[in-house]
This record gives structure tokens, C-alpha cells and sequence, in this order.
């Protein structure tokens, strides 16, 4: 799977596609995340394989192995298991490469191309890569072994018996950063500032996590057991007693299959809901066909433009259709409520704010409505963002809103936008400058107002694509500082985006999920063998198979769902959050994310179950 990232960054075939710089970044961070996600996971498995031969090695010692002598055994082994699996590896990548990226360039909606191709950079990445992870890994077994006694070897595999003590500081600090980052989900109301503080959040509540499975999980087994209607049933007896005693270890598994519950929920369901709405994206950031925007626009020059964009539409046989025009002026500012400042680099980022200004002539042919405004009152709209009071300060110069708009027909560009927005409509030109003023203490002139012009076209996808084209050469001709877009000629860039992070969710999915699977099987492993010996014991004293078939149930249902049920909760919490950063990729489809999520939930959970289901039996057998 490294491979095939490696491989996908540098493909000869991803450089013809559209905002191909945008996708190898993509992909570059996916390779990133599988490359660290490699190194913590096998790690992970190095320690429950080094654990179970420990006393293997201790018996070795005993015989008259020296240390030295484990070492190169070791040393071989780690030799031979590096060189198949890397090399299995890396064939096995290259075979599938062509697949993978056919996959690729399926959901993006992009042509493939025949021809294959093997870049030595990927295999050289991959096997450096990995080859350094194995190195470490047999450097770490090394200096275990080497620090144990023969004695301690032989004991390994049945370290972790002794029983926890309750660590209420620890279970503290796993409520206080869960807490925090619920808080910071629940209250993050701007998009810049919850791409500012979501990864803040997520480690509070990895760590949370991490906490209250290790600390938390102990309390609540404890509590368990004093309650003796509960405790003092056979299958509960059982299983609270046997987690108490190696809920430690056992935590740090739950815990990491938690997070990654999450984490595969979460890639999964954004990424699929930014991919099915796809066209609300579009329709978002388009709600005209062809849209052309210019700043810093005279009278002269915008009727300038209407002849261009006539002209060009003329040429190509297209009647424009819904045109909507307007001219309008854009601040920067920094919000305290319902109060402006303007913004610098000393200011909080979450702050920032933008305000387009519309005159109410241009909103009445906008709108087709006949409102009218007096000295100092304004029409507000709210894209994003609230200012709580009737009355706005610039600086001081106050304005007075009259009415809060519920729609407003405008460029779809503000959706773009990661700061809060707002459309204000004031009187006439002069309202604007007075705030341009007030904004910076009368230094300088505020220029001449922006100026936009969209509008729909009855014409296929290559005509759209030609007249943006065309448009964008006449605009530059005449000198103007404006620029043409288009829902057609973005088409291909959003998909490359979008379609990019759906397949990085969708790859990432099916690794965290191969580890989750993993990551249970060798817990129940470890399980049945930590457990073999006091099983022993109960069958010995009377316990039947069936007895221990529904203890072992029991186990399971009491712990083993309890990281489904958690990350559950996490993406519950943390659901305000992502649909402020799905915002921030023009969607606005709070249902249509919601829906994604419910159905991977229970997709996830059904994979789950079965998988513990199947884990269990191995269980089941080892331990019977």
C-alpha cells in the first residue's frame, strides 16, 4: 500500500490531469500518514510477537545460549522476514499500481491511458523506508532481551498480572482533555477557526482517550465489582476480574482501536459526502454558469466588459440567460461583536472577517424588489457569521440595520471564503467610502467599486469551456483587472479535489481498517493466552465448556465494544466541527454529510461485529 502511494505521486498519468498539483499534494500527505501509520503499527506487532517469545529466548538462555547467540538468531530472522515481505511487498504493489490508479482516475472522471510503468523512485522509497522500520524493530528486541535476566524472559509472556492500581489523577486528566476537546468541537463556529483548533481538539481527545481507557476503564471495573448483584453472576465474575487484572495493557489496544474506529469513520464519511455532492459544491460556488468578476471597475469600464461579454457570447451563439449584475466593494475587518476594526498581522486569525457591500439599487434589480433605505440604515445578510446587535461600528461610524435578509442573490465566490461573510446593503457609494474612511482613519481613496457579472448558458460542456476561454483573453485585451470562471472549466479541478479525497479516504480506510482487524485478532490472541492457564483452573473445578463459552461472550460484549461505542460518541461530538471544515470545500449539504455518516457508522459497526465474532472463536479455542 506504501508502494501504490509512492507510485501514484509520481505517475506519469496524474501530470495530464487537471490541478495535478493539487492531487500529488494529496497524495503526498497520504503517503506521509502511511509511512508514520507503518512505523506506530509495526511496532505494535513487534511488541505482542517480542512478548509471546520471550520466554522461547529465556529458555534458550538457560541451555547455554549466550546473549550474543539469541541476538544473531534474531538478526536472521529479521533479515529473511525484511527481505520477503519487502520484496512480496513491492511485486505485489507493482502488479496492483495499474489497478489502483485506473481506480484513481475512474472517480476523478479522467481519461486513462495505456502503458505501465514502474518508478524506481517508489521502490527506492518503499524499501528505505521500511527496511529503517525493521532495523529499529530488531535494534529494540535486541536491547529488551539484552536488558532481561533468564528468569524475567521466561516470565515475559505473563507480564501484566499484577493488579492496577486506580489512577484518579490520570482518569482526571482523560476527563479534563476529553472535555476540552468536546468544548472546542461544540463552540467552533467559524471555519478558519476550526481548521485552526480542530487538530488541537483531536489530540485532547486522543489523549482523553488514551487516558480514560488506561485510568477511567480501571475505575469503572472496580466499580463493577463492588456491585455484587452484577459482580457475583458466573459470566461477570469472570470477565470484569480478568480485565482488572490486565486492563493496562488491554487499554492501550482498546484505546488505539477506538481511534481508529474514528478515524475510519470520519475519512470515510466526509470524503464520500464531499464526492456524492459534488454538484452542490459546484452549484455552490457556481450558481451561475459563467461568472466574471473585475475589482477596481469605472462606469466606463463596465459597460466596456458588458460589450466583451455580449460580444465573445455572440460569437460562440449563446443568449445569456438569468444574467445577474452588480457592483460592489469588499473589506477585510476583525469582528468584536458587532463592532469593526481593521485587520493586521497582530490580529486573531478566528476574527477575520469579510464584508461585501452592495448598494440598494443594485439589490433591487438583484432581487426585482423596491426597498428603499434612509441616511444610516442598512440590509444585512449573513453567509456566515452573527453580529448579535441592530447596530454596526466601524470605528465608530455606526450604521443601523433595518432588515436581516433570509436569501440573497450574489457570486457564489464568498462561499470560498474561510472567514466569516456578510452582505451589507447600504443607501448609496457614499455610505462605502464613509466606512472605507472610518476603517483607515482617511488614509488614502478607497478606489473605484468591484464589478460582477454572471449568467446561464444553453450550450454543452465544450461551448461553456471555449467561452470562459475566450473571455478570459478578451478581458485581458481590454486591460481590465477582472477574471472569467465557469462551473464546466472547474469541473475537472473539483473532481481532481474531491475525488483525490475520496480516494485518499477510501485508501486510508481499508489500512486502518486491515489494522483494527489486526489489532483485534492479536488482542484476543493474547488474550486466550493470558487466559489459558485460569481457564485451566475453572474447568478443573467444575466450569464446562458451555460455562466458559458464555464468559467469553460475556468479555466481549463488556469490553470489546466498548471502543465501537466511544468512537461513536467522539464523531457525535465532533460533527458540529466537521461541518464547519466541510464548509470551508463549499459544502453546505448538512444532511447529505449527516446521511454518509449514519450509513458508514453502520456499515463500520456490521464489519465490526463480524469481526469480533470471528476473533472470538480463536478465542475460544485457545484458551479451551
Amino acid at each position: 500500500m506504501f508502494y501504490n502511494m509512492c507510485f501514484l505521486v509520481v505517475a506519469k498519468d496524474i501530470g495530464s490531469v487537471s490541478d495535478s498539483g493539487t492531487l500529488r499534494y494529496l497524495l503526498l500527505l497520504g503517503v506521509i500518514v502511511i509511512g508514520v501509520f507503518s512505523v506506530i503499527f509495526l511496532f505494535y506487532t513487534n511488541s505482542f510477537l517480542i512478548k509471546q517469545r520471550k520466554k522461547e529466548f529465556g529458555l534458550f538462555n538457560i541451555l547455554g545460549m549466550e546473549k550474543k547467540h539469541i541476538a544473531k538468531i534474531m538478526f536472521f530472522e529479521a533479515l529473511f522476514i525484511a527481505f520477503i515481505s519487502i520484496v512480496v511487498g513491492i511485486i505485489a504493489g507493482i502488479i496492483l499500481s495499474k489497478l489502483v490508479i485506473l481506480f484513481l482516475l475512474k472517480i476523478i472522471s479522467f481519461e486513462a491511458t495505456f502503458g505501465f510503468e514502474v518508478p524506481m523512485k517508489s521502490v527506492v522509497s518503499t524499501i528505505v523506508v521500511f527496511a529503517g522500520i525493521f532495523v529499529l524493530n530488531f535494534l529494540n528486541n535486541i536491547f529488551q532481551v539484552h536488558l532481561s535476566k533468564p528468569i524475567e524472559l521466561l516470565k515475559g509472556g505473563n507480564v501484566g498480572e499484577k493488579e492496577p492500581k486506580t489512577k484518579w489523577v490520570l482518569a482526571l486528566i482523560g476527563a479534563v482533555c476529553l472535555t476540552a476537546g468536546y468544548y472546542i468541537s461544540l463552540t467552533t463556529e467559524s471555519p478558519i477557526a476550526a481548521i485552526n483548533l480542530f487538530f488541537f481538539a483531536v489530540i485532547l481527545v486522543i489523549i482523553g482517550t488514551y487516558c480514560l481507557f488506561t485510568a477511567g476503564s480501571i475505575v469503572i471495573f472496580k466499580a463493577l465489582r463492588k456491585n455484587k448483584k452484577y459482580y457475583y453472576k458466573l459470566n461477570h465474575f469472570i470477565s470484569v476480574s480478568g480485565m482488572i487484572y490486565r486492563m493496562k495493557q488491554n487499554a492501550v489496544g482498546l484505546a488505539n482501536i477506538c481511534i481508529l474506529s474514528t478515524m475510519v469513520i470520519v475519512m470515510l464519511s466526509s470524503t464520500l459526502s464531499l464526492y456524492i455532492g459534488m454538484e452542490d459544491v459546484l452549484r455552490t460556488r457556481f450558481p451561475q454558469n459563467i461568472a466574471v468578476n473585475a475589482s477596481n471597475v469605472s462606469n466606463e469600464q463596465a459597460i466596456e466588459l458588458d460589450k466583451v461579454i455580449e460580444k465573445q457570447a455572440a460569437l460562440a451563439n449563446i443568449t445569456p440567460e438569468n444574467s445577474m449584475r452588480y457592483r460592489y466593494m469588499n473589506f477585510v475587518a476583525i469582528q468584536n461583536g458587532a463592532s469593526f476594526s481593521v485587520a493586521n498581522a497582530k490580529n486573531n486569525i478566528a476574527k477575520l472577517v469579510t464584508i461585501e457591500f452592495i448598494t440598494i439599487d443594485d439589490y433591487n434589480t438583484l432581487e426585482n424588489e423596491n426597498k428603499s433605505l434612509e441616511n444610516g440604515e442598512v440590509l444585512l445578510y449573513t453567509l456566515r457569521g452573527d453580529i448579535p446587535d441592530n447596530t454596526i461600528s466601524f470605528n465608530g461610524f455606526e450604521l443601523l440595520i433595518k432588515e436581516r435578509l433570509t436569501s440573497l442573490n450574489s457570486d457564489g465566490s464568498m462561499s470560498a471564503v474561510l472567514s466569516d461573510s456578510y452582505y451589507i446593503i447600504v443607501n448609496d457609494i457614499n455610505v462605502i467610502e464613509a466606512v472605507y474612511n472610518a476603517l483607515n482613519d482617511s488614509n488614502g481613496t478607497m478606489g473605484e467599486l468591484a464589478y460582477y457579472y454572471g449568467f446561464d448558458v444553453n450550450g454543452d460542456k465544450d461551448i461553456q469551456i471555449n467561452l470562459v476561454t475566450n473571455l478570459r483573453k478578451a478581458i485581458k485585451d481590454i486591460g481590465a483587472a477582472g477574471n472569467a470562471e465557469g462551473a464546466e472549466s472547474s469541473r475537472a479541478s473539483f473532481y481532481s479535489l474531491y475525488g483525490g479525497l475520496f480516494f485518499l479516504g477510501i485508501f486510508l480506510g481499508i489500512l486502518f481498517i486491515m489494522a483494527t482487524v489486526l489489532i483485534i485478532y492479536y488482542k484476543q490472541i493474547a488474550e486466550g493466552y493470558d487466559d489459558k492457564e485460569r481457564f485451566k483452573i475453572m474447568q478443573k473445578v467444575g466450569m464446562s465448556h458451555v460455562e466458559v463459552k458464555r464468559a467469553i461472550k460475556s468479555q466481549v460484549l463488556t469490553v470489546f465494544f466498548l471502543p465501537l461505542i466511544t468512537a461513536i460518541i467522539h464523531i457525535a461530538f465532533a460533527f458540529k466541527v466537521i461541518t464547519k471544515l466541510l464548509s470551508v470545500l463549499n459544502l453546505t449539504n448538512i444532511p447529505l454529510f449527516a446521511i454518509c455518516t449514519g450509513i458508514t457508522i453502520l456499515v463500520f459497526a456490521a464489519f465490526y461485529i463480524v469481526v469480533y465474532t470471528q476473533t472470538a472463536r480463536t478465542y475460544y479455542k485457545i484458551v479451551s
